[in-house]
């Protein structure tokens, strides 16, 4: 386990999280990573994300890395009165609260900001302001109104992604915005409220699909009935059942791929003199290649693939992910001890800043492991 690094670009900076499940969680982990004094609240018990089952099991441990813990009763005027303390004391407050929670509780920005200008306040919502911010949002709620699971899915069978991709970047889009608050509060020296939201994540992702139907008048069809830009691009089944992804983008590549497979003939013929015309026959290029794939083993069709140039891909699980040895040896996938002692990999931000990972600095933390360190500084160690 790494020490505390006080070199980290937001070394003295204090955030105060006041979240749960993904999205806000994230974006307390990149502060966090980043160098901040994380403090997550969490409620009597601990937080109930630490506990979720089932595809919900890693939220906990990925999520909330390197932040210190506290349990506070914040439905007590007690609680609420640390909390507002705690926020006091902090340069950044986050929350993903249910929409008028945290104003019934005394801790919205209005309420915090009277008394402490200088606070960033981030909330993670479903929407921003409009006729849908009331509504409660999910991830999968907004990939369907968002275009992303329209996109996905075959024609008439609209399909999720297979992560919480919207909750990861409105967590990422809350570290943009502290990130630029901060910046800005060191010219005016106030802080301000930040929102990040579900529904405009998802949009932003589908917004060149948007500017494809402004320009053309014709809507996107979804990825699996798309006409394909390049003539070889896809998934192909190999000998045994194995799947490599295959792309040849330009001419070269495809010349050089046909050689590789061993059938240099495939060049000369007129229907594939170049890209425009292969994807006019594309139904029958891509079964004729697909009848020499089914010869060719994984194992020994890789490596030529890679020393040609050719872009390829096998089609791997999460779970393989933890044996990557690329992950292992560029330092992205690193042990953090966790609550109960023992030892799990986690993922790290995808960034090198200054040829370094910004890695994990402390252990998972237990419920309330913090309470008397935090808590100490308002005079009330317990």
């Amino acid at each position: 386990m790494q020490p505390q690094n006080t070199s980290l670009p937001l070394s003295g900076i204090r955030v105060v999280e006041f979240t749960h499940m993904v999205m806000g969680p994230t974006c307390g982990m990149i502060l966090a990573d980043l160098g901040a004094e994380v403090i997550k609240i969490e409620p009597p018990g601990g937080d109930k994300t630490r506990n979720l089952p089932g595809l919900g099991i890693g939220f906990f441990r990925a999520f909330n890395r390197n932040k210190k813990s506290v349990v506070l009763n914040i439905t007590t005027e007690e609680g609420r009165a640390a909390a507002a303390e705690l926020a006091g004391q902090s340069d950044v407050l986050l929350e993903n609260f249910r929409p008028g929670l945290m104003e019934k509780l005394g801790l919205d920005y209005g309420t915090l900001a009277e008394k402490y200008p200088h606070l960033i306040y981030v909330s993670h919502k479903g929407f921003l302001p409009g006729p849908y911010e009331k509504r409660l949002a999910l991830d999968e709620v907004v990939q369907m109104m968002g275009g992303l699971s329209y996109m996905t899915g075959p024609k008439g069978r609209p399909l999720r992604a297979g992560t919480s991709v919207n909750d990861i970047m409105g967590g990422m889009f809350g570290a943009i915005g502290v990130l630029a608050a901060l910046r800005e509060r060191d010219a005016t020296g106030k802080g301000q409220e930040i929102q990040s939201a579900l529904f405009e994540n998802c949009v932003f992702l589908a917004s060149q699909h948007m500017q494809q139907f402004a320009m053309t008048g014709e809507a996107p069809p979804p990825m699996p009935s798309r006409v394909s830009a390049w003539s070889v691009y896809d998934v192909f089944t190999l000998a045994d059942d194995e799947q490599l992804f295959i792309g040849a983008v330009s001419d070269k590549q495809f010349i050089t791929l046909c050689h590789v497979l061993g059938h240099p003939e495939l060049v000369g013929r007129p229907e594939y003199k170049d890209n425009a015309s292969r994807v006019t026959v594309r139904p029958q290029l891509l079964a004729e290649l697909g009848e020499i794939l089914l010869l060719e083993r994984a194992e020994a069709l890789s490596p030529r693939l890679e020393e040609a140039g050719i872009p390829y891909a096998p089609i791997v699980r999460p779970d393989q992910l933890l044996d990557d040895p690329h992950l292992k040896a560029s330092g992205g996938l690193v042990p953090m001890q966790v609550d109960d002692g023992s030892t799990a990999p986690t993922v790290l931000l995808p960034l090198l800043m200054g040829g370094r990972r910004p890695g994990v600095q402390r252990p998972l933390p237990r419920p309330g492991e913090h309470n008397a360190e935090i808590l100490g500084r308002l005079g009330k160690p317990d």
